[in-house]
């Protein structure tokens, strides 16, 4: 028998098309929320080069400075992943976005002028990246199993609030000052805060909220830990470059702020669109082979970034890699519901916590590498590796994979 699936409050046919499988208002809610709130995630990496000026950080400070909203974006995915299966994505939705904006006003307000202070706003901002927890789930659950790679590619496509940050922060800190954008900041995520309440709605076939110690039930089966450690290196790639990029090429070619911040926003738009295209085409081909040939290519890209000469060199790469790291994005989260659709809310913030953990360390890698050695290539190299890691470990499991998940006798590719 078809499990029927909601259109508008309408039972419709899991058979149907993409679009008639879900709810469209909620799915463009989702992608607004997750667009605004990447955005201003991964603030400070194009804001960076001038905070670092006028605080005089170090290359390690920098570097911890912005992978430090990567890092409490991971941890609070958990929370919101928890949070999203008590009182639904939306309303969770709603509180996130109410802190993020209060934290920044505050900010704005009050003047960031310490080191300290960076890493503060950091962890605030870390709440915009923990959105991941909430956007996916609000889309997925109002898809059926063959849509979801598309549903969650779609939503996730969000990520490409960072080519926001990377094209005009630069611009209006050297118009108004790095302070300013902070405030400047909250007009449109106020604004797609008032849409979000107007649009999102909660499917009506969420699963029923668990005991606490239920939602890390997940964690004693060796699948989750698998698709944990595969997001941790292609989100981790991706929005640890995306923090890190206005940096690296400040300081590795001397180019402004502004220069830097369009070089950054060509790399991580290319990441940013593959998503759902990541999503689909592992629909159509399977996740495993999908996620097998974006390893190699990143890992090949990144190792290559790491002796790149040139600007052109490096900027051809580093787009190749975030292609591979977009696709690779899409492709895990296409996986995710076909094994743990029942604790999709947790799991989404499991997985999630993992890609930003995964950010966080190749972030502050590359500035401690910077530091100590002088050159940020082995903190490439070492990310290099940790792909061909990936991809050992997808080898060893496939064949388990295909053989036991129930997706694999729906019809479903993994």
């Amino acid at each position: 028998m078809a499990t029927a699936y909601w259109q508008d409050g309408k039972a419709e046919s899991a058979g149907g098309s993409f679009w008639s499988a879900g709810h469209r208002p909620t799915l463009i809610a989702a992608f607004l929320y997750f667009d605004l709130a990447f955005m201003v995630w991964v603030l400070l990496g194009p804001l960076g080069p001038e905070i670092a000026k006028t605080l005089h950080l170090t290359a390690a400070q920098k570097g911890l400075m912005v992978a430090t909203p990567t890092l409490a974006g991971a941890f609070l995915r958990l929370v919101n992943g928890l949070l999203v299966d008590r009182i639904g994505p939306k309303r969770s939705g709603a509180i996130s976005q109410l802190i993020v904006i209060a934290g920044l006003l505050t900010a704005y307000l009050t003047g960031v002028n310490s080191f300290g202070g960076t890493l503060a706003l950091g962890v605030i901002l870390g709440f915009a990246g923990a959105s991941f927890a909430i956007a996916l789930p609000l889309a997925s659950r109002w898809y059926p199993p063959e849509h979801q790679g598309k549903a969650m590619g779609i939503a996730g496509m969000g990520n490409s609030g960072t080519v926001l940050a990377s094209l005009f922060a630069p611009m209006l800190a050297k118009l108004f000052g790095w302070n300013a954008v902070l405030g400047l900041a909250c007009i449109p995520l106020a604004i797609v805060f008032v849409v979000y309440l107007a649009l999102a709605k909660d499917a009506p076939n969420a699963p029923a909220a668990k005991r606490f110690v239920d939602y890390l039930q997940p964690l004693k089966t060796a699948d989750a830990w698998w698709l944990m450690l595969f997001y941790s290196v292609t989100f981790g790639g991706f929005v640890g470059l995306a923090a890190s990029l206005p940096i690296y090429f400040t300081d590795q070619f001397g180019l402004t702020t502004v220069m830097a911040g369009y070089c950054t926003a060509a790399c991580v738009f290319a990441g940013s669109l593959v998503r759902p295209l990541g999503g689909a085409l592992a629909d159509r081909i399977g996740g495993v082979k999908t996620l097998n040939a974006v390893y190699l290519v990143a890992a090949a890209a990144l190792a290559g970034v790491s002796g790149a000469p040139t600007l052109a060199s490096a900027l051809g790469l580093f787009v190749v890699a975030m292609l591979a790291l977009g696709t690779g994005n899409g492709a895990v989260f296409q996986l995710v519901p076909q094994r743990f659709r029942a604790e999709i809310g947790v799991m989404t913030g499991l997985v999630g916590m993992a890609g930003g953990i995964g950010g966080f360390y190749l972030a502050s890698s590359l500035g401690f590498a910077r530091q100590l050695t002088g050159s940020f290539a082995p903190g490439f190299l070492i990310f290099a590796g940790l792909a061909l890691v990936a991809v050992a470990a997808l080898t060893a499991i496939k064949a388990r994979w295909r053989a036991t998940w129930e997706a694999a006798a729906n019809g479903v590719r993994i």
